[in-house]
């Protein structure tokens, strides 16, 4: 009996916790401008972490420098498609980068680069990450 009661307390815990490990990871509908951003900086750091690596860069306008953050997809996936590794992502710290991306709407210096988006290398000119659909314009608007 008591085995039976326990059993039922763990699913019935479990089933009030699941729901709210699906609703983890969230799309980021309304989060983003639909129009894209292009900044030049100097890459200070790589996060190849899950569930989105991060890229920190210094990018100077008008003689303040500010430190951005743009949100790329899951480090599996930019290894498979992209070949980075650690080591490469090391070997581009301290390079001039060109980002193209969407920007949050809140003005923070923070980018997302899941969609319509591109990094290039600037000195060299070499693209690194490119997004299937960059390049195209942004979808239409709900009505």
């Amino acid at each position: 009996m008591k085995k039976s009661f326990l059993c039922a307390v763990v699913l019935g815990v479990g089933s009030l916790l699941l729901p709210g490990s699906a609703w983890a990871h969230h799309g980021d509908a309304g989060r983003y401008n639909e129009e894209v951003t292009t900044l030049t900086g100097t890459l200070v750091q790589l996060v190849m972490v899950n569930p989105h690596a991060l890229i920190m860069l210094d990018v100077t306008e008008n003689g303040t420098t500010t430190r951005w953050t743009a949100e790329l997809g899951g480090p599996q996936q930019l290894a498979k498609q992209f070949g980075w590794t650690p080591a490469a992502s090391k070997m581009w710290v301290g390079s001039k980068v060109t980002l193209i991306g969407r920007r949050v709407k809140s003005g923070a210096p923070y980018m997302n680069l899941t969609e319509r988006a591109n990094i290039v290398l600037s000195d060299s000119g070499k693209e690194i990450f490119r997004t299937p659909n960059f390049g195209e314009p942004p979808p239409p608007a709900e009505k």
